[in-house]
C-alpha cells in the first residue's frame, strides 16, 4: 500500500491486468479502430498482451491515437522552446488549459518525439467517473485531482497531491503537467490561480518558498489552437457567469466535451515550452518575505511567460477586430480567413444574440488584448 493509492496512476506491474480488463470494452474497440483503421481487432489485442508498462502503452498505442487525431482534425502541430530542455531532467509544466484531453496528450507526444521525459498529468476525478475512462486515465499516467470535497477534505487532498507531485519530480525523476487553474479557460484569459501555487507549496515544509519553487524546475507551457472545437460548448457556462448565475452541467457534458475536443476541427496548433524559471525566484525572495506576495509574484511570472509565448492565429486577430469594429490587425489575416471565421461563428452560435456573440468573440480576442495590449 502507498499513501498515494487514492490518486496515483498505475504501477507498471498493474498495467497488463488493467488493460486486459478493458480490452474488449466497446469504447476501447472504437478507440483502437480510430487509432489503427487498417487493422483487425486481433492486431491491437496482441499488442495489449505484450504491454507490460505505461511506457509500452503510450509508445505502442496512445501516441498513435494522438497522431491520428492530428491527421483527422488538424492542419498540424508546431512547437518551440523544447530544444532547451535536458533529456534526463524532469520538469513541472504549468500550462494554460484549453482542452480536457488534448493539452496533455499533445505535450506528451512532443516529449516522446524529442526524447524528453514524459509527464504524469493531473486530471479531475469528475472527468473519469466511468470505469473505462478511469482505467484509461491511469494507463496514461494521469493522477487524480479530487473534486467536490468539504473544506477539511480539500486541505488533506491538496497536501496529498502536493507531496505526490514533489515525489514524482524529485524521487522518480518524472515530469509533471498541471493546469495553471482549476478547469479549462473558457474566456481566453489565461491566469494562474494562486490556489494552485498554494497547493504545490504544501510540500515545502520549512524550506523558504522561493527556494522550494526553484527546486521544482517550472516550465510555463503555452498551448494555442487556431480553432477551439469546444468554443460553442463553453458558451452556456460563460453566459451564466456573466449573469452571476449558477451553472449546472448536464450529466454527460464533460464526456461530450472530451469527444468534441478530440474529434472537432482545430486547424493549426502550437506548443511553446517557456524558459525554465530559476533566477527569477531569487529576485522574488529579495523583494519580499511575505508568502502571499511571493505567491502573487510567482503567479504573475508564470502568466507573463504563458501570454508572451502564446502563438496568436488569424482567428485571434479577426475576433479582436470584429469585437472592436476595427481593422487594427488586418495585416495578420486574409479576407478569406475572415469570411470563414464569420461563417463559423454563425454556424456555431445564434449570432443575433449580441451578448452571446460578444462572449464568443472575446474567447478568441482576449489573447490578443492580453499579449499586445
Amino acid at each position: 500500500m502507498s499513501e498515494f493509492d487514492e490518486i496515483r496512476s498505475f504501477y507498471d506491474h498493474e498495467v497488463n491486468g488493467a488493460l486486459e480488463s478493458i480490452a474488449r470494452h466497446p469504447m476501447m474497440h472504437a478507440l483502437m479502430q480510430f487509432t489503427f483503421p487498417d487493422c483487425e481487432e486481433d492486431f491491437w489485442l496482441a499488442r495489449f498482451k505484450n504491454t507490460q508498462s505505461i511506457s509500452d502503452f503510450q509508445h505502442q498505442c496512445i501516441s498513435q491515437t494522438v497522431r491520428q487525431i492530428l491527421i483527422q482534425s488538424s492542419e498540424g502541430l508546431t512547437t518551440s522552446g523544447f530544444d532547451d530542455l535536458d533529456k534526463d531532467t524532469s520538469y513541472l509544466f504549468i500550462s494554460n488549459h484549453r482542452d480536457i484531453v488534448l493539452d496533455t496528450s499533445l505535450l506528451n507526444l512532443v516529449l516522446l518525439d524529442k526524447g524528453l521525459i514524459m509527464t504524469s498529468s493531473a486530471i479531475g476525478d469528475n472527468l473519469v467517473q466511468k470505469r473505462f475512462l478511469h482505467v484509461l486515465a491511469k494507463l496514461n499516467r494521469n493522477f487524480l485531482v479530487q473534486r467536490g470535497l468539504s473544506i477539511r477534505e480539500q486541505l488533506s487532498s491538496s497536501k496529498l497531491m502536493s507531496e505526490y507531485i514533489y515525489s514524482l519530480l524529485r524521487s522518480e525523476n518524472r515530469s509533471v503537467w498541471i493546469a495553471q487553474r482549476e478547469g479549462r479557460t473558457k474566456d481566453g484569459n489565461d491566469a494562474t490561480q494562486q490556489g494552485v501555487l498554494k497547493m504545490l507549496a504544501m510540500a515545502a515544509g520549512s524550506r523558504p518558498l522561493a527556494e522550494f519553487f526553484k527546486s521544482l524546475r517550472i516550465v510555463p507551457l503555452s498551448i494555442s489552437y487556431e480553432y477551439d472545437p469546444t468554443d460553442a460548448l463553453k458558451m452556456p457556462q460563460v453566459m451564466a457567469q456573466s449573469k452571476n448565475e449558477v451553472y449546472i452541467k448536464d450529466e454527460d457534458e464533460d464526456f461530450k466535451t472530451m469527444l468534441s475536443g478530440v474529434l472537432g476541427q482545430k486547424k493549426r496548433i502550437h506548443l511553446h515550452a517557456g524558459k525554465i524559471l530559476e533566477e527569477e525566484f531569487d529576485d522574488i525572495a529579495s523583494v519580499t518575505e511575505n508568502k502571499n506576495k511571493q505567491l502573487q509574484a510567482i503567479a504573475k511570472m508564470i502568466d507573463r511567460s504563458i501570454i508572451d509565448n502564446y502563438k496568436l492565429w488569424p482567428t485571434n486577430y479577426i475576433a479582436f477586430d470584429l469585437l472592436n469594429g476595427s481593422n487594427m490587425y488586418s495585416q495578420h489575416y486574409k479576407e478569406e480567413e475572415k469570411q470563414l471565421f464569420e461563417r463559423r461563428l454563425e454556424m456555431r452560435i445564434d449570432s443575433s444574440d449580441a451578448d452571446l456573440k460578444k462572449s464568443f468573440l472575446e474567447m478568441y480576442a482576449n489573447p490578443v488584448a492580453n499579449k499586445c495590449g
